[in-house]
């Protein structure tokens, strides 16, 4: 069976973000998409079956300036 997803955005996350445990809070609970769960190690990481959910809505970029990068793997 062949995976149909098709992912169109990465999600960058500077490293400093996995000791600061509010942000990764913050980016936690603020996804409306559900992008960000806690690592096993106490960070966050991306959920990598709902990124292709993302509505760009730029919370996360927001809520992280210069930590949170969503890089579009497409041309517009």
């Amino acid at each position: 069976m062949s995976d149909n997803t098709a992912i169109f955005i990465r999600v960058d996350i500077d490293e400093t973000v996995q000791t600061d445990k509010e942000l990764c809070k913050l980016l936690i609970e603020s996804c409306p998409v559900d992008i960000f769960q806690s690592s096993d190690s106490g960070g966050i990481e991306t959920v990598e079956s709902n990124l292709d959910e993302c509505t760009l809505c730029d919370i996360c970029v927001e809520a992280a300036p210069g930590k949170v990068d969503v890089v579009k793997l497409y041309r517009a």
